[in-house]
C-alpha cells in the first residue's frame, strides 16, 4: 500500500480531493481517492508503489491550496498493540527512504482527532528515541526526512514520511498563534499566518520593513492593519466602518472613509492587504489592477468562497488575476492556500 494522505479544513474534503486529482493527471500518475465529508483528510492511493514517491519531489507542497500537509504514507496500521505501539510503528516506518530527522505525530483536526492528542504526547518520546531522533540538532523545520504518524483512533493510524523542505513546518499544518492582546479582532490571526506562510524569515526582514507604506481595504475594525503597525509599518486604513480607536493613537494609522473598490493612493505603497466580503472574482480583479497598474509591490487578500464549487471559483479568480497582471507584462509570483484561520475562503499573496 502506498499513496499521499493530505489534511484539510472539515468539509473542505471535497475540494482537496479534486485538487490532487488534478495534479495527479497532470502528472501522469495513476491513482484514486478516499474522503469522507467532515474527516478532515483525503487519501490519494496510487496503483504503482513508487509513483507516490515520485509525486511528492515533482509536486511543491506551495501549490496545493486546500491541504494543510501532506505525506507520502507506506503503512497503514488498523491492530496497534495498546501495550506495545512504539514497535509496530517503527515496522510501519521500515520503508523510509532515509533515517528521519523529526517526528510529526498527528490527527485530523476534528474533536475525535483531539481526543488523541494525549496519546501523542505520551508516544513522542518513546518514538523519538526509538528512531535516533535528536530535538536538539534536529529542528522540526530542518532538512531531510520527517516521519509522519497520523492516528485515526488508539488502535489505527496511517506511518509514512515528507520531505521537511516540501511539507508543511507544523504538525497537521497548524501553526500554533495565539490571539495578541490589543488586537482589534480575530481576523488579526488571518495576516499574521499568510505572513508566516508566504514568505520565509528572510523575505519577512526585506519585505516588511518598519517606514514602509500599505493600505488595508475593508480595515475595521482594524484587525489587519494592527498586524501591519506591529511592524511599525505605515497604514491608510480605508473603510467607512469605525477603526479601533487605539489604533489611530499610534500615529502610524490614516483612516479614510471610502468605498475599498474605488479608493486609490496618490502614491505607490508597498503594501496591500484585502479582506473585503464581496464576491471572490470582484476582489480578485481589484487586487490584480492595483499590481498591475505598478500602485502596490505586495498584496495579501481573501477570497470569500460559495458553498457550491469552491474549488472551480478559485481556480477562475486565480486565472483571472494571472491575465491581468501577465496581460500588463509584469512578471510576477502568486501563491494561495487556505490557512488554518480562514474559514470560507483562501488566502492569496502576489508579488510584482
Amino acid at each position: 500500500m502506498a499513496g499521499l494522505l493530505l489534511y484539510c479544513r472539515g468539509g473542505f474534503e471535497s475540494e482537496c480531493a479534486a485538487e490532487i486529482q488534478a495534479h495527479a493527471a497532470r502528472l501522469g500518475v495513476a491513482g484514486f481517492v478516499k474522503a469522507k465529508a467532515g474527516s478532515g483528510w483525503v487519501v490519494f492511493e496510487t496503483y504503482e508503489a513508487d509513483a507516490a514517491a515520485e509525486m511528492h519531489e515533482r509536486l511543491s507542497f506551495s501549490e496545493l491550496i486546500f491541504a494543510r500537509q501532506w505525506f507520502v504514507f507506506t503503512a497503514f496500521l488498523t491492530d496497534l498493540p495498546l501495550t506495545d505501539r512504539v514497535s509496530a510503528l517503527l515496522q510501519g516506518a521500515a520503508a523510509l527512504p532515509a533515517p528521519p530527522s523529526a517526528l510529526f505525530l498527528e490527527t485530523p483536526d476534528t474533536n475525535e482527532g483531539k481526543e488523541l492528542s494525549g496519546l501523542c504526547r505520551a508516544l513522542r518520546k518513546p518514538l523519538e528515541i526509538a528512531c535516533g531522533i535528536d530535538t536538539r540538532t534536529s529542528p522540526q523545520t530542518g532538512a531531510g526526512v520527517r516521519l509522519h504518524v497520523c492516528f485515526l483512533s488508539g488502535t489505527a493510524a496511517y506511518v509514512g514520511y515528507a520531505l521537511a523542505g516540501n511539507s508543511a513546518a507544523w504538525p497537521m499544518g497548524i501553526p500554533r498563534l495565539k490571539s495578541p492582546r490589543g488586537a482589534p479582532s480575530r481576523s488579526t490571526l488571518k495576516l499574521d499566518e499568510a505572513l508566516l506562510h508566504f514568505l520565509m524569515p528572510a523575505e519577512r526582514d526585506i519585505y516588511l520593513r518598519p517606514g514602509m507604506r500599505a493600505v488595508d481595504l475593508g480595515a475595521a475594525p482594524g484587525g489587519w492593519t494592527w498586524q501591519l503597525v506591529r511592524r511599525h509599518i505605515h497604514v491608510t486604513a480605508v473603510d467607512n466602518g469605525e477603526l479601533d480607536s487605539k489604533l489611530l493613537e499610534t500615529g502610524l494609522v490614516a483612516h479614510v472613509r471610502a468605498d475599498g473598490f474605488r479608493y486609490r493612493p496618490k502614491e505607490a505603497v508597498d503594501w496591500l492587504v484585502c479582506d473585503i466580503v464581496e464576491q471572490p472574482i470582484r476582489v480578485a480583479e481589484l487586487v490584480a489592477h492595483w499590481l498591475a497598474e505598478g500602485v502596490c509591490h505586495h498584496a495579501v487578500f481573501n477570497l470569500k468562497l460559495p458553498m457550491k464549487k469552491r474549488y472551480q471559483e478559485v481556480q477562475r479568480c486565480l486565472t483571472r488575476v494571472d491575465d491581468i497582471v501577465r496581460g500588463a507584462g509584469l512578471d510576477y509570483v502568486m501563491a494561495c492556500k487556505q490557512l488554518y484561520h480562514d474559514r470560507e475562503e483562501v488566502t492569496v499573496y502576489l508579488r510584482c
